[in-house]
């Protein structure tokens, strides 16, 4: 991975430079869909795959099984749009995977074989109900992403908070510290470790990453304190590599950067390897460094990336936690569809039809919001704290295994219903184009957040998306705040160019990223 270009202390992102000229933003010309792709896409998403789930049935076809068959079409119907766009959307890209496995294919060979991960058994009414919101969300999403889209002319004149926020440029002795303070606390935490640094090579396990379910009051401290470790260490390497090289004063700064490289290297080899954390984090870290190399960033290589990482996470990921205990058992390969009706990696849908139920008899809570966004004040002063989303509908189905997930839709419907479902993927559509738009206009702008960010929270998303909250809430203000103070405001922000101006082919200094999305 090569640094990016010297950065002029004159740019309209620089702090010294409130009233220099904003240049345009310079972008390729773009190209309409390949047809041939959309429809090799189309019929490998939405035919191919879903026969492949299919499993004969006796007597009439339930309900649910037609409808599910709508999420499939809307979900595969839009993940081709994402990949055959001319313009990458990793945000949207994030979304959709997400949703046509976990909440297309998943359910499908789910709901046609009868057949789930967990014991538990919701009645037809409700499997119905539980098609019927994951659509919900899908539809609001859908439609926010629509809102956002009419807005860009105005954003274009006017650009918003989010817009300025990733607009914000690296620090650079900002990050240095916080390369400096990620090395401090890997030295102090990881001899700490129990079986030190070997532990990260051995099992999530071994270094207790599920902690949260060992039954103390405030057990989240010890995942804390791991994820302390590993998401400075990997912001720090990052920021590092993206750093902007300003045109002269700079030698110190450029051995530093020398120094420290390797050893942020070293650390996230041990804190952020795949044997030893989530493998939603894990990929988090490779793919948002992955789509950090200039070579990568051009339309047809992020396409081709896009595509055989869908691929991976279909065929792979099923596969990928062999390393999460100590006691291993043997691979063994079978189906997709067996996957998804054995492992528990695909209980998203059978969560949201236990949440269903659950709500019925317990009702809703308004409330319940709190714990996410109060995560860190502890029991022994919450006492009446709601409890993870994913451990109490696990009660509630009366599992002795407790670490289950929570999908967004079933966390914002024990919220307020279907209007809290509406509502919460609609805003989730309004900023997941948002940011996709930011990245596509400040790609060619060194050191800005968006380049950073958005890639990185366009992955951990799938890990947002299937939940619970309150487990993930602690890395995720990590990964949100730790950008945000190593970075400073930009004086001005570049004019948003309006989508009728992208079509024009000019000359080009830096490459953007196309894509699109519903």
């Amino acid at each position: 991975m090569r640094f990016p270009p010297k950065h002029s202390p004159y740019s309209p992102y620089s702090s010294t430079s409130s009233t220099a000229e904003i240049p345009d933003v310079p972008v390729r010309h773009v190209r309409a869909r390949s047809v041939p792709g959309v429809c090799v896409w189309a019929m490998v998403l939405i035919v191919m795959l879903p026969v492949l789930m299919l499993r004969p049935h006796h007597g009439p076809v339930p309900t649910a099984l037609l409808l599910q068959g709508v999420v499939v079409v809307h979900t595969g119907g839009a993940l081709t749009r994402v990949l055959t766009a001319p313009r990458v959307r990793l945000v949207a890209f994030g979304f959709w995977t997400f949703s046509y496995i976990w909440f297309g294919l998943a359910p499908l060979a789910q709901l046609t074989s009868d057949t789930y991960p967990w014991p538990y058994r919701a009645g037809e009414e409700t499997s119905f109900a539980a098609v019927a919101v994951v659509e919900l969300g899908l539809l609001a999403y859908s439609a926010g992403t629509a809102l956002a889209v009419r807005g860009t002319a105005l954003r274009a004149a006017r650009p918003g908070a989010p817009e300025r926020l990733l607009a914000r440029r690296l620090a650079p002795w900002r990050v240095l510290v916080l390369c400096g303070l990620a090395l401090a606390l890997a030295v102090l935490l990881i001899p700490g470790q129990p079986g030190g640094v070997m532990a990260y090579f051995t099992s999530r396990q071994a270094i207790n990453e599920t902690g949260a379910l060992d039954g103390s009051s405030d057990s989240f401290l010890q995942p804390l304190r791991s994820w302390s470790v590993s998401v400075p260490a990997f912001w720090g390497l990052l920021a590092l590599l993206r750093l902007p090289r300003l045109q002269g004063g700079d030698r110190l700064l450029r051995g530093l950067r020398r120094l420290l490289l390797p050893l942020l290297v070293i650390v996230n080899i041990v804190v952020n390897n795949p044997i030893s954390k989530p493998r939603f984090w894990a990929g988090t870290v490779l793919l948002t460094l992955l789509f950090n190399v200039d070579r990568l960033c051009r339309p047809r290589a992020s396409r081709v990336v896009a595509g055989a990482l869908l691929a991976t996470v279909l065929v792979v990921f099923p596969y990928s936690d062999y390393f999460r205990y100590d006691d291993r058992q043997p691979v063994a390969v079978v189906s997709m569809a067996e996957q998804f009706t054995a492992k528990g990696d695909y209980d998203a849908f059978q969560q949201v039809q236990t949440g269903l139920d659950y709500a019925r008899e317990k009702g809703v809570s308004p409330r319940s919001a709190l714990g996410p966004l109060l995560f860190m004040v502890p029991r022994s002063v919450w006492p009446d704290k709601p409890d993870d989303t994913g451990i109490a509908l696990a009660r509630y189905a009366g599992y002795d295994f407790l670490n289950l997930s929570a999908p967004l839709w079933i966390e914002s419907y024990l919220w307020a219903g279907p209007a809290a479902v509406a509502l919460v993927f609609c805003l989730l559509g309004v900023a997941g184009r948002r940011m996709d738009e930011a990245r596509e206009r400040l790609l060619g702008r060194p050191g800005t957040l968006a380049v950073l960010l958005v890639p990185a929270f366009a992955f951990y998303q799938l890990i947002f998306l299937r939940g619970s909250l309150l487990g993930i809430a602690g890395p995720m203000l990590l990964m949100v705040t730790v950008p945000l103070l190593i970075s400073r405001p930009a004086r001005q922000v570049p004019e948003l160019t309006p989508p009728a101006a992208l079509a024009a082919p000019v000359p080009h200094a830096s490459l953007p990223h196309p894509g699109g999305h519903l």
